[in-house]
């Protein structure tokens, strides 16, 4: 075990396209996606314990810690280890910068950096495709964040090939409000009959999300942002939303539109990356206790 404190990115995600292309008899739909990460994290500092006893620091109003993705995690991973492991413990401090329920993945992407630091930091040894096969078992987009590179994803989103996308800045805005995935995917409108194609068509093509038009006609807030954003740069949907991002060729740009955003619109500029900063983390990380 590694025992000194360390700290922990936690990346966002964006899906540059998604359609879907149908609902399967469980009740869920196929999907073929494009995932990019951001160069926009949220921080987790954690140190491992001898004592079993695994301490979310930093508690999320009206979630209970043993409920929370990041407790979860450590305890998904620790019971997936040999009897030698059960002592191991941790502290863990999220610092949260990405919002919550924006379809940016960050709950997703905390539980993946804690399976990672701490199958690093217990020395647990585990690969990555273990570690993504756990993830999964917390949510259809945790094994992307596990992965750590850009993906195409199909099927629920568990079918992940790797993708080079270019790798843009991005202003993503908050409309201010919270959409439950229900209220997409249970949408009678939703668009479900998208055609099932390769990535190269798809990266041939304008991108767009197929959730887009629902979260417009339900949420006046995120037509509003889309229809502000539109004025200045390519802009759509991220996820089932609620977040909107609007991409540009450099970081100057998508800056000048941010400093001309509305009082109400809550924003940020970062720069979509193929390789997750988790992974880039990982590897000075380890490169150090060598």
């Amino acid at each position: 075990m590694i025992s000194t404190t360390s700290i922990w990115p936690a990346p966002a995600k964006l899906n540059l396209f998604l359609y879907i292309t149908g609902r399967r008899p469980d009740g869920y739909h196929n999907l073929q996606t494009l995932f990019q990460f951001l160069d926009y994290s949220d921080q987790l500092a954690i140190t491992p314990r001898k004592d079993g006893q695994l301490n979310l620091l930093t508690p999320i109003d009206g979630v209970p810690n043993d409920q929370n993705l990041i407790i979860r995690a450590a305890k998904l991973l620790r019971d997936n280890l040999p009897e030698r492991f059960a002592h191991c413990g941790a502290d863990i401090a999220l610092e949260k910068v990405i919002p919550m329920g924006g379809g940016l993945g960050g709950g997703s992407s905390d539980a993946a950096t804690v399976l990672i630091a701490l199958n690093t930091l217990w020395q647990a040894n585990l690969s990555d495709n273990e570690l993504a096969k756990l993830g999964l078992t917390l949510g259809a987009d945790v094994p992307v964040f596990v992965n750590g590179f850009a993906s195409f994803a199909e099927g629920v989103g568990e079918l992940l090939h790797p993708a080079h996308p270019e790798e843009k800045w991005y202003l993503v805005a908050h409309p201010g409000v919270n959409i439950p995935t229900p209220a997409i995917f249970g949408d009678p409108e939703l668009k479900r009959d998208s055609p099932v194609r390769s990535l190269q068509e798809l990266l041939r093509i304008p991108y767009a999300n197929d959730c887009e038009l629902t979260a417009r006609k339900r949420f006046r807030e995120v037509e509003q942002v889309i229809s502000w954003l539109l004025q200045y740069a390519p802009s759509r949907l991220t996820g089932t939303g609620a977040c909107v991002f609007a991409e540009f060729d450099t970081k100057s740009s998508a800056l000048q539109v941010l400093s001309k955003a509305p009082e109400w619109i809550k924003g940020f500029v970062a720069r979509g990356v193929n390789t997750s900063p988790l992974h880039l983390v990982r590897s000075e990380f380890i490169e150090s206790v060598k």
